[in-house]
């Protein structure tokens, strides 16, 4: 199989940075549908801006590339364990060369092994069938979506819905309760992969595995065809809209199976996708690896923009953020204002918070502009170079931030999904603010990222160093202010409105 490897190093080049055709379509009209000049369609303009960038690139659509996913089918007689061998050399290459972000650490020792290859990763599930040619089925799903993803054991009792039985009109509450509970923090639009019964781990597994079908087709079961366009209707009155920022659209797909279970338990299993939805797959000859087809696009047929724009539209009122900020220019701002930040900012996710709970920082933040980020990275020469930069998941660093706003003199913290109360009662108290940057759009951002000044605590690893870089023009919209505003608790509240509107149908 002397083509093998590149093959595959193809296929996760091309799912890492391609958007699938059928995604393009939906998320094309979400655009248009959306009301031109609201929050969720600036977001939008900037998500099919990011989309075009990373096509043309070759880079990661999204910095989070998640745990590479592999469902493999052989013909019988195909050396499974010369196939495995060759996909984690290709991960691992793949990584070298920036398309995926190291993302393997090691669970008891927080060691990042740098090239995405450790215990169970990447995972690769393998099957026969009676083919003569191998398929190989790849997702990159990223962590803030799969955090998303949710589990109910039926029946139970939902915020805003009320009781849900063991029938597909329980399955329905659920399955609304999921887009709900996700708002912004699993970057919205989303889609559902969906498991009705099985066991716990196996219904997630099945769940995971609707995602690889494409948005357009239908369900062949009559019953699950019916809950799914149904569901695809109810979900989209709720209003979450892009990033969470209130919207026409919520969700772009809706896929569900159902597996035979115990008598004892029916668990419905719900695999949360973000707009960022990678997943394409390849047809390998045999004897030699070589693709001989495409799965989900078609590589002949040149791939349209998505947008003539250049992304966030500027409108001359934004507000000019230079670092260091100080407090009277913070309590100068209110929710829904545009920033423009130039100067330096510094990089902060999971493990540099709980490093600062502890610990004095490396660098001096009083006055700064703490981004929550975890950004492709390469070394080129003796420079680092940033390839993929958009802001992760911020909710994780709850239990944190708000020590690091009043210990530290953090005036403004950048990232996605918005934050909790006492985030909120930090920044009321200090005079800070927090800023939503639009989840998945990490070439968009990277290019807002001019150069990399510096970096500390890289023993955590790229994702989790604290990088010091200057941003130009770097765009994001006031969501939590030092008022005691946050857009976040307003559209939560909102839409767990329009929710209970749906408990009966």
């Amino acid at each position: 199989m002397q083509y093998l490897e590149n093959s595959l190093i193809e296929l996760i080049t091309q799912t890492s940075s391609n958007l699938p055709p059928d995604v393009r379509q939906a998320m094309g009209a979400v655009l248009q549908a959306e009301t031109p000049g609201t929050q969720s369609s600036q977001a939008l303009n900037v998500i099919a801006v990011n989309v075009d960038m990373a096509t043309a690139a070759e880079s990661p659509i999204c910095q989070d590339t998640g745990m590479p996913t592999f469902h493999v089918h052989t013909p019988v007689g195909v050396n499974q364990i010369v196939i495995r061998k060759a996909i984690k050399n290709a991960v691992a290459e793949a990584t070298r060369r920036g398309k995926l972000r190291p993302n393997s650490v090691d669970s008891l020792t927080g060691k990042n092994s740098g090239d995405n290859l450790g215990v169970e990763t990447p995972v690769i599930h393998f099957e026969q069938w009676e083919e003569d040619e191998i398929e190989v089925k790849l997702i990159l799903k990223g962590g803030g979506c799969e955090n998303k993803n949710i589990q109910y054991s039926l029946p139970c009792e939902l915020d805003h819905l009320g009781s849900a039985g063991r029938n597909l009109e329980g399955v329905r509450k659920c399955l609304l309760h999921a887009v709900w509970q996700a708002q912004g923090q699993g970057c919205a639009p989303g889609a559902l992969g969906v498991c009705i019964g099985s066991d716990r781990a196996h219904g997630y597994s099945l769940a995971k595995t609707q995602l690889f079908r494409t948005l357009d087709d239908v369900n062949p079961v009559p019953e699950l065809a019916a809950l799914e366009a149904q569901v695809m209707e109810e979900a989209n009155k709720i209003g979450v809209g892009a990033m969470g920022f209130g919207g026409k659209t919520s969700l772009i797909g809706c896929k569900v199976t159902a597996a035979n279970r115990l008598p004892a338990s029916f668990f419905v299993s719900v695999a949360y996708e973000c707009w960022a939805y990678r997943r394409l797959g390849v047809r390998l000859e045999a004897a030699s690896g070589a693709i001989t087809s495409w799965l989900y696009r078609d590589p002949s047929r040149p791939v349209e923009r998505m947008t003539q724009n250049e992304g966030f539209p500027l409108t001359g009122r934004e507000i000019i953020l230079n670092p260091p900020l100080t407090e009277e220019q913070m309590r100068g701002l209110k929710v829904g204002d545009v920033v423009l930040i130039s100067g330096e900012i510094y990089t902060g996710r999971d493990a540099v918070h709980a490093y600062l709970m502890k610990n004095k920082p490396p660098v001096d933040l009083n006055g700064a502009v703490l981004y929550h980020c975890g950004p492709v990275m390469l070394k080129e020469g003796e420079e680092w170079k940033v390839k993929a930069a958009g802001p992760t998941t911020s909710i994780r660093e709850e239990p944190y931030q708000h020590h690091v706003i009043r210990e530290y003199g953090v005036r403004a913290v950048v990232g996605k999904g918005g934050m909790g109360p006492k985030t909120l009662a930090a920044l009321k108290e200090c005079g800070a603010v927090y800023l939503n940057g639009i989840g998945g759009a990490a070439q968009y951002y990277a290019k807002s990222l001019e150069k990399v000044l510096g970096v500390n605590l890289l023993e955590f690893g790229i994702p989790e160093a604290m990088w010091h870089i200057r941003a130009k023009d770097f765009v994001a919209i006031v969501t939590m202010d030092a008022h005691g505003n946050s857009l976040h608790a307003d559209v939560e509240k909102e839409t767990g409105e329009k929710l209970e509107t749906l408990q009966t149908v």
